[in-house]
């Protein structure tokens, strides 16, 4: 329904009208919106996700490609933002009200201004371009080659997600952490005589897992969105650029196919967290 169409973007500006028309009519872009979408949406159901308008081929082997370089990408952010965030998040609710507790929070809050794209400019001109030259700039994958095949690309698209979502895990697990260690059961425990070590990870940890867990969620599903500025502008062949490209060259079928791989892993994500968080919580699990 927006201006212009695949075959406006592949024929060029040039184009004569008649070409359009004619590519209009052979990609079936003259039926209604609706037509098309049940179209497609009747082909979906049987793992047909269509053909691509932009490079004539399945849009399912293609989205598997670029889904397994996104997947990986943002295994490695998650498991590195989830392990700093707790980890410096424990740290800071352990020493509350101390020198590392007064500077980090801060720090952090800092960091949750700045957007994804600037992170990744900024790692690029420090370790690739101005002051280092230890890391790609570019993370570029040949076709038929494994993102494997060379892991350092992976290292500065992994970093600036993982800068961009530890201030999040941070927050919630600091303030977690010492709501429970401020709690009754706590004292009650310290007052029994036990070691801090066992009053912090026997006690009060468990009783922090639930928010953590779902803060996690929330940030694996930021992390499908933001794999977009990100993968943009390091050239990653993931499902972010597949997405940028396919608007660009309003290659319909990629984009609803990817719109549907996301909105299935959103679903999958929130129910995942929704269980962690009851079998972390008794109280919710029973309704208490």
């Amino acid at each position: 329904m927006l201006p212009g169409n695949a075959a406006t973007a592949l024929l060029g500006r040039n184009a004569t009208p008649a070409k359009v028309a004619s590519l209009t009519e052979e990609l079936r872009l003259d039926d209604s919106v609706p037509t098309q979408y049940l179209t497609w949406f009747r082909r979906a159901l049987t793992g047909d996700l269509g053909t691509s308008f932009t490079t004539n081929s399945s849009v399912g082997g293609d989205l598997r490609r670029r889904a397994a370089n996104s997947f990986w990408l943002v295994l490695f952010a998650t498991v590195g933002g989830s392990l700093l965030g707790c980890g410096l998040g424990l740290l800071c609710a352990v020493n509350a009200g101390r020198r590392v507790d007064r500077w980090l929070p801060p720090a952090f809050l800092s960091v949750t201004a700045v957007p994804e794209f600037v992170v990744g400019v900024g790692l690029v001109m420090l370790f690739a371009a101005l002051v280092f030259h230890i890391l790609p700039a570019v993370s570029f994958v040949p076709p038929g080659e494994h993102v494997f095949a060379n892991p350092a690309i992976l290292v500065l698209p992994t970093l600036t997600l993982t800068i961009v979502i530890t201030p999040y895990i941070f927050r919630i697990t600091r303030a977690a952490v010492t709501d429970a260690l401020n709690s009754d059961y706590v004292e009650m425990a310290e007052l029994k005589g036990l070691s801090s070590r066992r009053v912090l990870f026997w006690h009060a940890l468990p009783n922090s897992v639930a928010p953590i867990a779902q803060v996690i969620g929330l940030n694996l599903l930021y992390l499908a969105g933001g794999i977009v500025a990100v993968e943009y502008v390091f050239n990653y062949p993931g499902l972010g650029q597949g997405l940028d490209m396919a608007v660009s060259n309003r290659d319909i079928p990629t984009i609803q196919a990817i719109v549907l791989l996301l909105a299935v892993f959103y679903i999958a994500v929130n129910i995942a967290t929704d269980a962690v968080a009851l079998a972390a919580s008794p109280r919710r699990r029973l309704g208490a």
